[in-house]
């Protein structure tokens, strides 16, 4: 369908291009250097250009930087120009409908502290809060966290990790994010997250000064 279209806009462009340069040719002079000036002039009426994505960012946009396996070098745009990123990847269900959201950094780790990185998880709205969240990672016990408050984008735990959560999210291939909706809390609902480029993208965040 991609390819069709492409092929239908194209031949549109070059078919309404074609007898607005033959008329700007033929009103001046045939000499080749204004032939070709009408043809670039008309062009550039045609064709987008583009805008460089750099200026099209507005002040607190974020963004992706930088592609690693499933995860998303995620930066939001500053005056300053040092814009801050963070690890994100979106956790979606088996229809492909984004379910949650976790953004990681790094931590400099100070006075004998146990965190070496923090991560921020969006649930959805409706989530059972005292249930918590549970993490585990290829089938191994889990750990649960509380979750902090919730607003209109969702429910949000934020979360420490140690040295030894990271290594087991480096050496992994998917860790699932458990949790408990508020109208059915008998039930369980469990969702992936791909580990994969993880490594390469957690050595690529910044480190967060405490």
């Amino acid at each position: 369908m991609l390819k069709s279209l492409t092929s239908v806009s194209l031949a549109l462009v070059l078919a309404t291009a074609t007898p607005l340069m033959a008329q700007e040719t033929a009103e001046q002079p045939a000499s080749e250097d204004t032939t070709t000036e009408a043809t670039e002039g008309s062009a550039d009426q045609l064709l987008d250009l583009g805008t460089p994505t750099d200026q099209a960012l507005r002040i607190g946009q974020r963004y992706s930087k930088e592609k690693f396996g499933d995860w998303d070098l995620a930066c939001v745009r500053t005056e300053s120009g040092e814009d801050p990123c963070s690890l994100l990847q979106v956790l979606l269900d088996e229809e492909g409908g984004a379910v949650a959201e976790v953004s990681m950094f790094r931590i400099e780790q100070a006075n004998g502290g146990q965190a070496v990185a923090g991560a921020t998880v969006i649930a959805p709205l409706e989530t059972l809060l005292p249930a918590g969240l549970t993490i585990s990672v290829d089938g191994a016990p889990g750990k649960r966290y509380n979750f902090s408050f919730c607003n209109p984008a969702g429910c949000i735990a934020q979360i420490g990790l140690t040295e030894a959560d990271i290594n087991a999210f480096k050496q992994g291939k998917q860790a699932i994010f458990s949790l408990r909706p508020a109208p059915s809390p008998d039930k369980v609902v469990s969702v992936p997250m791909s580990l994969n480029g993880f490594t390469t993208g957690y050595n690529a965040v910044d480190v967060v000064k405490q």
